[in-house]
């Protein structure tokens, strides 16, 4: 009878061993494969249950992206304010002192070097810089309606404002004006240029009465001439010139008609019955929350182009105006009006619109300003005698 061979047993120790290794080398391979997802950034998304996907190309990332840029904005606000801040009580401080203890050049001199060895390297502390920071804080201390209107303005939009504008009206005209339309330093200083203080103060827009009662609020949004002399028209230019011109510089002109309006159109078409027609631009107003069409003539401004302009704006509002939206604006901007005309067309005129003219060169500004001294004169004049009525 042969004889069944025992099976030989593993002794205890080694089976532990190899139990051992082996639980190591699953440890060691779960391991590497935990790096290879960390590598791959799985890690986190199996931790939250996240199943992977692949990114379609059509995934707009455009509301991440706007959250960061809505925070830089914000932080640049932050700094900007506590850097005005800091330079309105370093004029408040100086000031007091010249008025108590006569600080005078000299020591405002010492105090800038002072700073600058203290703080080597540091910009904006020079001693024209204080006295800069001192006739800021006397210009606005004692005017409590301005004095949050210059903290929202860089220092430099400030300084442009307290050394070009004359007056106490100018200067609150300017404040207010960047604040709404956040205008860049470039822009602020074209619009000083342009007296565009003097010219709203002396003309303003000419509106129709629909227009001021549909819209109180249109004479801020709206300006009695535009100026256009970034598109260095030749004197015998066009009405295709002009409006290609407006069209290739169009974001400088979406600054000049303002900040609420966007863009919609050119050579906007609209069919009435069987005829075509075609508006020279179209826009559409924020703010006021309808569309504004604008018309363009080169030369001066007919009674008949008002006809034709409430025409285009009643098949505005039929065919192309949504149910929210407000009655459409019309906007004739021409090269020359004569002041009565406009006056007695848009007198019976039925339609929101305005009559504007556009500039090709930057005003006489002090021919200007000589004219606004005149209106004040003559506006303190017929005070007077109202008072002694």
């Amino acid at each position: 009878m042969a004889k069944v061979g025992k099976k030989k047993r593993k002794p205890a120790v080694a089976t532990a061993a190899l139990k051992h290794v082996g639980a190591k080398e699953n440890v060691k391979a779960k391991a590497k494969e935990k790096a290879n997802d960390f590598g791959k950034g799985k890690a986190f998304d199996k931790v939250q249950g996240i199943v992977p996907d692949s990114t379609p190309a059509s995934v707009s990332f455009d509301v991440v992206l706007g959250l960061i840029q809505a925070a830089r904005a914000r932080a640049v606000t932050a700094v900007n304010t506590t850097l005005i801040e800091l330079y309105w009580s370093i004029g408040q401080y100086i000031s007091r002192k010249a008025a108590k203890d006569g600080w005078g050049t000299g020591t405002v001199a010492e105090l800038s070097r002072t700073i600058q060895r203290k703080y080597p390297g540091m910009t904006g502390y020079s001693a024209s810089n204080l006295w800069r920071m001192t006739q800021f804080y006397e210009m606005y201390c004692e005017q409590p309606k301005l004095a949050p209107l210059v903290r929202v303005l860089s220092w430099t939009h400030n300084l442009i404002i307290l050394s070009r504008c004359k007056g106490k009206e100018e200067r609150e005209f300017y404040l207010r004006l960047t604040v709404r339309e956040k205008w860049v330093k470039r822009d602020l200083e074209r619009q000083i240029t342009g007296a565009l203080f003097e010219r709203t103060v002396l003309a303003p827009p000419k509106m129709s009465a629909a227009l001021a009662g549909a819209h109180p609020e249109a004479a801020a949004m709206f300006k009695d001439s535009y100026l256009v002399e970034f598109l260095e028209l030749p004197r015998d230019h066009s009405e295709p010139d002009l409006q290609r011109g407006l069209l290739e510089k169009l974001k400088r002109f979406l600054i000049e008609l303002g900040r609420d309006f966007s863009f919609v159109g050119s050579q906007y078409p609209l069919q009435v019955g069987g005829r075509d027609f075609a508006l020279d631009l179209l826009f559409f107003n924020r703010a006021l929350n309808c569309l504004v069409a604008i018309e363009l003539k080169i030369g001066e401004f007919e009674p008949e182009h008002l006809g034709k302009m409430e025409f285009y704006l009643e098949a505005l509002d039929q065919c192309v105006k949504k149910p929210h939206e407000n009655p459409s604006i019309g906007v004739l901007l021409c090269a020359t009006k004569d002041r009565k005309v406009v006056e007695f067309s848009l007198r019976r005129a039925m339609s929101p619109a305005l009559v504007a003219q556009y500039q090709t060169s930057l005003p006489d500004k002090q021919l200007l300003q000589d004219k606004l001294n005149e209106f004040f004169e003559l506006e303190e004049q017929q005070s007077e005698m109202d008072r002694a009525k």
